[in-house]
């Protein structure tokens, strides 16, 4: 059977509803908010932009008057905002929007705290110890919060780290990785297995089906290899087939998931873009070469083809979904 959104559409383009009457048949299905769901829009959005500016504003007033202020102020200023901000959390019931936004705020103070540790006390430390002893100083709040912002947060700092730690060092270790595109490797298997872990723990912890956090992680996995594949396409002196192939299991593994089991227009659309890049960096690297102009009018064509095929296909996919 169609969605109701679908059998309504297929209305309207019948006829069958008056023009004056859409707008409210609209409203009736759910299509467009309605008041309520605008002021509960805004409210929680206002409350986002509310706790977000009061810990960024803790941290660049420090910042700003660095010289003014003593050692001690700034650390009793950081402490107690973070003092404040774990209050507010278990003051609020901790399955509400503030309550949860507060929780975000302490976890962003930990992190202007240790800087300011590290800042004050020159500790020396390399740039990737600050993000990850926040990641792992958070990682309880991040396990008490049920709630997927603080994850994310979480992936990110882990991200960070591994960043920081691959220019500090340049590999895993030092040995294990010590190629140009060993940063690339370590953050697309952090990455690929925190989506994996995400989508198969969604079942026990419903509180994770956020799709926005999922995507978000789809995107963490994706681009790093999509770069892999390109490092590989474009580098002359040796010829590495590993993350072309990776890259082709990760899109044949991405179009079952979300095209057969459960379809998803993003993830679909992140595997066209992928494989737009690819295709035409590829076609790039073997015919630009020889300095024929026509070459730019060739590729011009394909990314034109290719786009526009992915643009039906895609349409196609959200037609057969509604039906």
């Amino acid at each position: 059977m169609s969605s109701p959104r679908r059998q309504l559409i297929d209305l309207i383009e019948q006829g069958t509803i008056p023009a004056e009457k859409i707008e409210a048949a609209l409203a009736a299905v759910k299509v467009t908010p309605d008041g309520k769901s605008w002021r509960t829009f805004i409210d929680q959005f206002l409350i986002w932009l509310g706790g977000l500016a009061l810990a960024f504003a803790v941290m660049f007033f420090i910042a700003y008057n660095w010289k003014s202020l003593g050692h001690f102020t700034k650390f009793a200023m950081v402490e107690g905002f973070m003092a404040l901000a774990i209050a507010a959390y278990c003051k609020l019931a901790d399955n509400t929007i503030a309550g949860k936004v507060w929780l975000l705020v302490a976890a962003i103070s930990l992190g202007v705290l240790l800087a300011l540790y590290g800042q004050t006390y020159q500790t020396g430390a390399d740039p990737w110890q600050l993000f990850f002893n926040w990641a792992l100083l958070m990682l309880p709040w991040a396990l008490i919060s049920r709630f997927p912002a603080i994850w994310i947060v979480w992936v990110a700092l882990v991200n960070v780290s591994i960043i920081m730690y691959y220019l500090t060092f340049g590999g895993i270790f030092g040995f294990v990785i010590g190629s140009e595109s060993g940063m690339l490797w370590g953050t697309f298997l952090f990455n690929t297995f925190a989506f994996i872990a995400w989508q198969l723990l969604v079942k026990a912890w419903h509180w994770l089906s956020q799709n926005w956090a999922v995507r978000l992680l789809a995107v963490g996995s994706g681009v790093p290899l999509t770069w892999l594949v390109l490092f590989s396409i474009f580098n002359h002196r040796e010829a590495d087939f590993l993350p072309g192939l990776v890259w082709g299991i990760w899109l044949g593994a991405m179009y079952c998931v979300y095209r057969k089991l459960k379809v998803d227009l993003f993830m679909l659309a992140g595997c066209c873009l992928s494989a737009i890049t690819v295709i035409i960096s590829f076609l790039g690297k073997h015919l630009l070469h020889h300095g024929d102009s026509g070459v730019f009018l060739f590729l011009a064509l394909v990314v034109i083809a290719m786009g526009g095929g992915s643009a039906l296909w895609l349409k196609k996919v959200s037609q057969e979904s509604l039906s």
